[in-house]
């Protein structure tokens, strides 16, 4: 008897059965969910890693959404009039640093509060992009992603069905992940990221050591919103298509997740994987009819509340950068 029938007789599955939820506790269903989880937590990694190289450095951005808006309808409109998602998603990043110089000017430059500051990004970024689409596009339209990029074969098995949604992903995905490992290098073995660490611990000492703070900072903005477009560009391209508020408050979460993950990019990663997973569950849920109407909008809500029962364990027990939110002001100290 090899291992898929002895899964066949299983206790989980014998349970399932008898409980109704059958459907839900299948190997084919499971995979499928798990390669759900990991296609939705694909923008969250992606904002979520940039921005905490930003906080890193002492600056929050409340703008994410914001900017994740403009990217993804950069990266639209520009897919949608020449075809090409690889030059939309070079316009979505474009669009973040753009963002990002200019919210460094704000913040660094002319020392303004940066919550304040930050949702007025957000509300630039809601507005402009509802405008452009309206005046440009008007009526949503799709477009062509990245499908057929890194097609895997599998061993053919009686569950092969399910092996393609979790293998065969946009190279969005792969990308987003990848970004884990390379922030990482990027903040504890370089000299740059030597410099983020020290500007957005101790900034007077960092500059005292001949440490710009001011180019330190506008750096890691950039950074930080190229990836915020470069996420709004993948939501949009994985979608197809772009429509009011696409994002929906994942800008919001995103930076919630930097303060789970402790500004780590593996703890920022494993909380965008917690978030798809419940958000995952509950459409998987949905779709098999294992909960609807009231309980099912009510489970809609469980991906946020989870997200903020986490956040509040976590940031009870790590603290956040010393200098975070607080503007550098040379030979003020």
């Amino acid at each position: 008897m090899n291992l898929l029938a002895i899964v066949d007789f299983s206790v989980v599955e014998i349970f399932a059965a008898r409980s109704g939820w059958s459907g839900f506790f299948t190997l084919s269903t499971l995979v499928v969910t798990i390669a759900a989880t990991i296609r939705l937590a694909t923008p969250f990694v992606i904002a979520s890693v940039g921005e905490s190289v930003g906080q890193r450095s002492g600056v929050l951005n409340l703008g994410v959404d914001g900017v994740m808006l403009l990217g993804a309808f950069g990266a639209y409109y520009t897919t949608l009039e020449t075809g090409s998602p690889w030059l939309g998603l070079a316009v979505g990043t474009g669009v973040g640093a753009v963002m990002g110089l200019v919210y460094a000017f704000i913040t660094v430059t002319l020392h303004a509060q940066q919550g304040i500051s930050g949702i007025g990004i957000y509300l630039f970024g809601l507005g402009m992009s509802d405008l452009l689409f309206r005046q440009l596009v008007g009526t949503p339209k799709p477009i062509g992603g990245f499908e057929g990029l890194f097609e895997f074969s599998v061993p053919e098995t009686r569950f092969d069905v399910a092996y393609p949604d979790l293998y065969n992903h946009s190279i969005l995905v792969y990308m987003a992940f990848l970004l884990v490992p390379a922030v990482t290098l990027l903040v504890n073995r370089t000299t740059f990221g030597m410099n983020v660490r020290a500007v957005g611990e101790t900034p007077e000492a960092a500059d005292s050591l001949g440490v710009s703070v001011t180019r330190t900072r506008y750096s890691t903005i950039i950074i930080a919103n190229s990836l915020a477009g470069v996420a709004g560009a993948a939501l949009a391209l994985e979608k197809g298509i772009f429509i009011q508020n696409i994002t929906n408050g994942m800008g919001f979460i995103a930076v919630a997740l930097v303060y789970f993950g402790a500004w780590r990019p593996i703890g920022v990663m494993a909380g965008s994987l917690l978030f798809g997973l419940v958000n995952a569950l509950v459409l998987q849920w949905k779709t098999l009819g294992i909960i609807s109407g009231a309980t099912a909008q009510l489970a809609e809500m469980a991906p946020a509340a989870v997200t903020i029962i986490a956040l509040v364990v976590v940031t009870n027990r790590i603290g956040q950068p010393s200098a975070l939110t607080q503007p550098f002001r040379r030979g003020a100290h």
